[in-house]
């Protein structure tokens, strides 16, 4: 709107109808850009508005009359309180927006807590990183425990954010946290998990519409035994990556499996999970889908293995995702556009 006014005013004093008294409307101009484009934008409305008024006084030949100089310091009086009144609003919906987000990252940690660092043969890391795009949570989630069966894993995303998202993460992790410690097979821990998600989906006034029509959770789970192995269930997820003597292999499922919540496109069940070697010496990483679909400003994905295979092999759990997130935040210069979350487990002797 400010610079429709604008190019008004231009077209009105460059034409026959100069006539026609343009000042107020060019005051108007820094003060309609205040509402809505910060002190930038109202710096830059108020520089177009007087350098309109010097063109058009020229071309009018209209210096030396009084209402000129007038116009003019309306326009000043007129920008000056528009900048300091942009610039209240904009740290007005800055302190809001961080409060925001505190609240929504004490609300994330709540349910996502570290993983310990020594789990049964494994040492373990953890890390979670929140998109700056807005105050909403995110859907990633994930958990490490140590049970009889072996290290049970998993790394999940809701998909969406908000409140319907937070809601499901609970659900998922409450499942899995409950039915990881009693349940013998891996898989019925995933199903566990899906069933947990459908009861609470069939709760009248739990979601929204487009959520029920639209929602669902891709998840990844994993076993370490005490056998040199590591067995997996993907559900949709993007496959774990080991990496092995200098080298990163990802694990892709022989069938891949729909996410959860879409139990109706499975049509050939598994009875039992896949397993991959998974010798001493080896490392995991289980992410979610904000790791390798970062972009930089030329649109190139992170390239998550690379980075893997840069990092010095003598560097221990945390510090490994730690380089991680330092290269993420080179790649993307600081500006994550989906949240972040990783576990990492080095297989010891």
């Amino acid at each position: 709107m400010p610079f429709a006014i604008a190019l008004a005013v231009v077209v009105i004093e460059l034409s026959p109808a100069h006539f026609i008294y343009t000042g107020p409307f060019l005051a108007a101009v820094p003060a309609l850009a205040a509402v809505t484009m910060g002190p930038k934008g109202t710096t830059s409305a108020a520089a177009l508005a007087v350098a309109i008024s010097v063109t058009t006084a020229t071309y009018n030949q209209a210096w030396g009359n009084l209402q000129v100089y007038t116009n003019f310091l309306a326009l000043a009086l007129v920008s000056v309180a528009a900048f300091i009144t942009s610039r209240a609003v904009r740290t007005r919906r800055q302190s809001e927006l961080d409060q925001v987000r505190r609240i929504a990252v004490a609300a994330q940690d709540v349910i996502l807590r570290p993983v310990p660092e020594r789990l049964g043969p494994v040492r373990a890391a953890s890390l979670c990183l929140a998109a700056g795009t807005g105050a909403q949570v995110g859907g990633d989630l994930y958990e490490a425990v140590q049970t009889r069966y072996g290290v049970r894993m998993i790394v999940g995303d809701v998909r969406g954010k908000g409140l319907n998202a937070m809601r499901a993460v609970a659900v998922a992790l409450g499942a899995f946290r409950d039915a990881a410690h009693y349940e013998d097979e891996l898989l019925e821990v995933m199903n566990h998990c899906a069933a947990a998600l459908l009861r609470e989906a069939d709760v009248p006034g739990a979601y929204d519409q487009e959520a029920l029509m639209e929602g669902f959770t891709t998840a990844l789970m994993a076993q370490v035994p005490d056998d040199p192995v590591v067995q997996l269930i993907n559900r949709g997820h993007p496959p774990p990556l080991v990496l092995h003597q200098g080298r990163i292999q990802a694990l892709m499922p022989a069938e891949p499996l729909p996410p959860l919540g879409l139990e109706d496109l499975i049509t050939d069940p598994p009875e039992k999970p896949e397993s991959y070697p998974f010798v001493p010496g080896d490392r995991l990483l289980l992410y979610t889908d904000g790791v390798i679909e970062a972009r930089n400003r030329d649109n190139d994905f992170f390239p998550l293995p690379q980075a893997m295979e840069s990092i010095r092999a003598d560097t221990t759990p945390p510090e490994f995702l730690e380089q991680l997130h330092q290269a993420l935040i080179r790649h993307t210069e600081g500006h994550l556009a989906d949240d972040v979350a990783m576990i990492l487990v080095d297989r010891l002797a």
